[in-house]
């Protein structure tokens, strides 16, 4: 996954990389620009980086339109073949990180408490059940550093849908009477314990296009037309068991 844009400038041309995830992070090489470019070093990252949390390609587009084509045509086939959309993983302000993950056994008091202290100070909040090889159902609760932001015309969802895997029902915090919490997390508990695959997430969308303007905080309920998933740790101790 690409991380970040930056550049490196010397006297007479700046060469831009990107920065991205690896054993160790690297630096991929991007494109260059001459001496009569340099004043665009800035912008062009600037937008580069804004457009890994947005996707809105007016503002780089109008920065490419003033440089080189073959300029250009190297920044957008490094889009294209390396910056694929990836729902949640970035916002206005740079990449989300896991910054704690926990699990509990069942949806009660005190997993009620852990997610509305999360949600009151704005950490980004993903949750999913999973099911060990012995058949005990368990919750993992993903704090992210920040919540996923989007503009008031995108969809209300930031973690990309599994694939091959049908939504039998969304339901969003609008659809909440009194408390957004508490009836999120009791709609997952109701379908989990009818076996469904649920997933649960946070996400912050403005009132208009900046994401930097008003706007406020939501959860979003899947539950999925599918089984609840096999814990992860238990499918690879699985798959050595038996390979």
């Amino acid at each position: 996954m690409i991380r970040k844009f930056i550049a490196h400038t010397s006297p007479g041309k700046s060469r831009i990389f990107a920065l991205a995830d690896g054993s160790p992070d690297c630096l991929e090489a991007v494109t260059s620009l001459g001496a009569e470019d340099l004043h665009l070093t800035d912008k062009l990252v600037l937008e580069l980086n804004d457009f890994l949390a947005t996707r809105n390609e007016a503002e780089l587009a109008a920065v490419l339109d003033a440089l080189p084509n073959p300029v250009r045509m190297a920044v957008n086939q490094f889009l294209a073949g390396r910056c694929a959309p990836q729902p949640g993983a970035f916002n206005l302000y740079g990449p989300l990180e896991v910054v704690r993950e926990a699990y509990f056994g069942g949806v009660d008091d005190e997993f009620e408490e852990y997610v509305s202290g999360a949600y009151m100070i704005g950490l980004g909040i993903r949750i999913t059940n999973e099911q060990r090889e012995d058949g005990r159902v368990s919750w993992t609760i993903q704090l992210l550093s920040d919540e996923v932001m989007l503009p008031a015309s995108a969809e209300l969802r930031g973690w990309a849908l599994p694939e091959a895997v049908k939504v039998a029902r969304t339901w969003i915090g609008a659809e909440a009477e009194r408390n957004v919490v508490h009836e999120a997390l009791a709609l997952a508990d109701a379908a989990g314990r009818t076996g469904q695959w649920v997933r649960v997430h946070t996400v912050y969308q403005s009132d208009d296009e900046d994401l930097e303007s008003s706007g406020g905080s939501t959860f979003v309920v899947d539950v999925f037309d599918a089984p609840i998933p096999l814990d992860d740790d238990d499918e690879d101790a699985a798959t050595a068991l038996f390979a």
